[in-house]
């Protein structure tokens, strides 16, 4: 092999080293900026909790590396003065699914959905399901008493009856605000989240009846048929005595007794004389 061929092979080879190595370099460079570039997004400073109001000291900035999440908001000015509408923890991105929509403001009302209302029931600790009925839990809604038209003294008693079913709580137990001292303020009510209609008949059931929350399976959506229960049929049906069949008693009238008649005559003189049957048998 000619010096004058090797050298070109040679030239070459450097050549598609060079090449190489430029190309290696650029993806190189390309992909790690790919995979190190960071993107600020506005973050909970501290555990925010549902229906308050976003301020400056609730927001802070963390560094996001490749895709954010959707709903991620980048400027913290587009979140303050908004409502939450659901708890929001230290270090965790704010999202728009978190927040009420701009003007709405805070507190409980900014949870409503469209169409929807929430109705407060008065509840005492054993209503309230043992202070299990926690915002988002589903209930059904039980009501007890005398239906219109019975009295206390009648014979099937109270009844209860499945009012409303597979209703979500908004809150229970505690007041979603807190007092001056920061300790949540104390409220035996419960927020349900109802359409309008059950609303009315919510209303109305709170001030004549007596009403009992009943947990159920969140991921339970069917709707039971019930007809009701009353007390006759918790002690089973009642056994009244059953008055005898009275038979009627025959009168039975005596058969008339026959008389036989006989004539006597004496000479001129004639005389009757009238004897019963059962003497003549005698």
């Amino acid at each position: 092999m000619s010096r004058r061929l090797t050298g070109i092979l040679l030239i070459a080879f450097v050549v598609a080293v060079a090449c190489s190595y430029l190309v290696f370099r650029l993806v190189g460079n390309r992909l790690g900026s790919a995979q190190h570039r960071v993107t600020p997004v506005v973050a909970a400073a501290g555990n925010i909790k549902l229906g308050s109001v976003l301020r400056d000291v609730d927001l802070t900035t963390i560094d996001i590396s490749g895709a954010l999440p959707q709903g991620a908001i980048l400027k913290p000015a587009d979140v303050i003065g908004r409502g939450v509408i659901a708890d929001i923890y230290s270090g965790e991105p704010i999202l728009e699914s978190r927040l009420a929509p701009k003007g709405s403001g805070g507190g409980l009302a900014a949870t409503i959905p469209d169409g929807m209302r929430a109705c407060a029931v008065k509840v005492d600790e054993v209503v309230g399901v043992a202070g299990f009925a926690t915002p988002g839990m589903r209930v059904d809604v039980l009501i007890s008493g005398n239906p219109p038209g019975t009295t206390v003294a009648s014979q099937q008693g109270s009844q209860v009856r499945t009012l409303l079913q597979n209703i979500q709580v908004l809150s229970a137990g505690t007041d979603i605000q807190r007092d001056a001292e920061g300790k949540p303020q104390q409220a035996q009510v419960v927020n349900l989240l109802v359409s309008p209609q059950q609303a009315e008949a919510l209303s109305l059931a709170s001030n004549q009846t007596k009403i009992q929350l009943v947990l159920r399976n969140p991921l339970d959506t069917k709707v039971a048929k019930t007809g009701g229960t009353d007390v006759a049929q918790l002690y089973g049906a009642p056994n009244l005595p059953v008055a005898p069949h009275a038979v009627p008693r025959v009168q039975r009238t005596p058969a008339p007794s026959r008389v036989f008649l006989i004539e006597v005559f004496n000479g001129s003189k004639k005389t009757e004389a009238k004897f019963a049957s059962h003497e003549v048998k005698k």
